[in-house]
């Protein structure tokens, strides 16, 4: 799951961290119907760091994102960068 960009904080938590993604893109077929797509901007060797991520077209703020942001479907972007730092 880290892969994708996020991953839980606990098994019994419903916060998921953010991290770097390792894919470009991504969609997830969720149980009741909806898609959650991950998508990656200007990702490369040296564009390992976030610059900053939209959630439905709206900067997420912070570094988690939970349970129902995923399970209502949407679209997560990560803007990649070189430099460290959000």
């Amino acid at each position: 799951m880290s892969s994708l960009g996020f991953y839980p904080v606990s098994p019994s938590d419903n916060e998921y961290a953010i991290g770097s993604p390792a894919v470009d893109h991504a969609i997830l077929n969720l149980e009741n119907g909806k898609q959650f797509i991950i998508d990656t901007k200007n990702q490369g060797d040296k564009n390992v760091y976030v610059k900053k991520i939209e959630l439905n077209g709206k900067e997420l703020k912070g570094w988690f994102l939970n349970y129902d942001e995923i399970m209502q479907g949407g679209n997560m972007v990560f803007y990649m960068t070189d430099k460290h730092g959000k």
